[in-house]
């Protein structure tokens, strides 16, 4: 593959992840919205959140499996056209006892997409490049945090949920169309058999690592849930001033990501996921000292220059370790990403239910420092003798 074709095809996975990645945030982006349109409570709302990443969790290894065989460029554009028409439905729904399962469908395309397209990175460009191609196509999930999340909350805040989701669509179908142009005809990583899914599932470095990302989801999950009902609650932030601060996690979301992925194979993928990390457990130390917005702002730098470009370096650690086990060691880490969403949504959808909310960091912070211990222990290990 010619190195303008390449670099072509990896700038649409690159937009397939913004894309992919504003979806599956505008729930969080829109939960005031969602509830006050459903009449429901944030809490309740919030379980939009778990039960999508329970699916995309379950899905992403399964149909792993299952898509084996299928051509990336058919795969991708179709996965795309999926989300496309689940968002339209969603948005057509007329309870919250509707929109559930909905939603539950939708996301079937996340499961499928984000751990592939990395997949797909990795065969695009010289073995050498791989942790820069994975990273970069990564970059997508900064940029729907910095543009997509808070233009979807902006939206929904004023002309409500349904054209945030409308929105989404109509990206997803341009999204399609860029993947069906650009990339080439048979790419087909090799199938994996299941004496190699044994060996990713039996492995202590591998298996390990995707626990590192699922304990990290889940600690960020805690709170940044309900970033919308906690900041209206405590902050009396409106519509516009959530999409601000939304704005500002964004944008250091993607300088961070953008800084991982011009430095990673310099740094090693190991050591950027320990500093990612701890990046995101300062600014949960200090989310209880934060008493005006303009602190909060303050707090959420290290959190979001950590946030996203910590899934991208998990990424690149897996293709590095093991390039022949990247399809399924890839797809259960994105699977560790939505058993994170998963806990972390429903943990903190019961200390809010239960008026805990000021428990919230402190357990979150709990997580990722088990998640920091247990990928330091990982390094250690390796470079053992």
């Amino acid at each position: 593959m010619s190195q303008p074709a390449s670099r072509g095809a990896l700038w649409a996975l690159l937009v397939g992840n913004f894309v992919i990645g504003t979806g599956v945030m505008v729930v969080p982006g829109t939960l005031n919205e969602i509830s006050a349109s459903l009449s429901v409570t944030a809490a309740t709302a919030g379980q939009l959140i778990t039960a999508a990443a329970a699916v995309m969790c379950i899905g992403a290894p399964l149909l792993a499996a299952a898509v084996a065989g299928w051509d990336r460029r058919q795969l991708l554009a179709l996965s795309l056209l999926w989300y496309a028409a689940g968002h339209v439905l969603c948005a057509l729904m007329p309870s919250f006892g509707a929109l559930l399962p909905m939603r539950m469908l939708t996301v079937i395309a996340p499961a499928i997409f984000t751990p592939q397209a990395a997949a797909c990175a990795g065969l695009l460009v010289p073995p050498e490049h791989r942790g820069r191609a994975v990273t970069f196509v990564f970059l997508g999930w900064s940029m729907a945090s910095v543009l997509g999340l808070p233009i979807g909350a902006l939206i929904g805040g004023h002309l409500g949920w349904r054209m945030a989701f409308a929105a989404i669509a109509l990206l997803s179908v341009a999204s399609a169309t860029w993947v069906w142009l650009t990339l080439p005809n048979g790419i087909r990583p090799a199938a994996l058999t299941a004496a190699a899914w044994s060996r990713v599932l039996r492995s202590p470095v591998l298996m390990g690592i995707v626990s590192v990302t699922a304990l990290q989801g889940a600690g960020q999950f805690v709170l940044f849930s309900y970033f919308g009902p906690i900041l209206k609650q405590s902050f009396g932030a409106d519509a516009t001033t959530l999409s601000v601060m939304w704005a500002l996690f964004g944008a250091c979301g993607l300088v961070g990501n953008m800084v991982v992925s011009r430095y990673i194979d310099r740094v090693g993928a190991g050591r950027m996921v320990l500093i990612t990390t701890v990046l995101i457990a300062a600014s949960l130390l200090l989310w209880p000292l934060a008493s005006t917005l303009a602190w909060l702002a303050v707090v959420l730098v290290p959190w979001g220059l950590g946030c996203f470009s910590t899934n991208s370096a998990q990424q690149a650690r897996l293709v590095g370790l093991a390039p022949a086990l990247a399809p399924g060691s890839v797809a259960l880490n994105s699977s560790g990403i939505y058993t994170g969403q998963a806990v972390g949504a429903a943990l903190g959808g019961w200390l809010l239910a239960n008026d805990a909310s000021a428990w919230m960091s402190w357990v979150g912070l709990g997580l990722v420092l088990v998640a920091i211990s247990l990928s330091v222990a990982i390094d250690r290990s390796r470079r053992a003798p």
